[in-house]
């Protein structure tokens, strides 16, 4: 089991360089070494290891998905028959392959996977639907709902 940030090895420190790359990822490491009273080196070296233990996987930019042009957001829920790894695995395939897909997740409960999905119009959805999901093999079931407002949208994790 790898290390996570409360079970060792990483100090408030650490959790303070995190806070602030999540608020701000393209921060100087200087300008992060003055918020949180530190050498940039001592900085930099430190971001290093946060990522050489996976616990920073990667740096991006997040786009308004609306001014992108991706007006449509949707968590569609899909059961699967059978329920064997090689089913699953040919759903994961095909799900990295879409580009619409934003995430998706082998859940519990009446359904095998929740899938957040971002497309331009309701024409786009429904043919997302019917040529791209209700192609593969196995799926028994499909229920969209549509996301009407946006009340919290975030990527940051609280840390202590």
């Amino acid at each position: 089991m790898s290390k996570t940030l409360f079970d060792g090895g990483f100090d408030q420190l650490d959790h303070a360089i995190l806070k602030e790359l999540q608020h701000d990822g393209r921060i100087s490491v200087a300008d992060l070494a003055r918020k949180i009273h530190l050498s940039p080196p001592a900085v930099h070296q430190r971001i290093k290891r946060l990522e050489r233990e996976g616990v920073i996987r990667q740096y991006v930019a997040l786009l308004d998905r609306k001014a992108a042009g991706y007006d449509l957001l949707c968590f569609i829920r899909v059961s699967i028959q059978p329920h064997t790894k090689a089913q699953m695995n040919e759903f994961q395939t095909a799900m990295q392959e879409l580009n619409a897909v934003l995430e998706c997740y082998h859940t519990a409960g009446s359904y095998d996977l929740l899938l957040k999905v971002a497309v331009r119009t309701h024409h786009d959805l429904e043919q997302f639907i019917s040529e791209h999901l209700m192609t593969i093999s196995g799926v028994e079931r499909i229920e969209t709902s549509l996301v009407l407002n946006e009340m919290k949208s975030t990527t940051a994790l609280k840390l202590k």
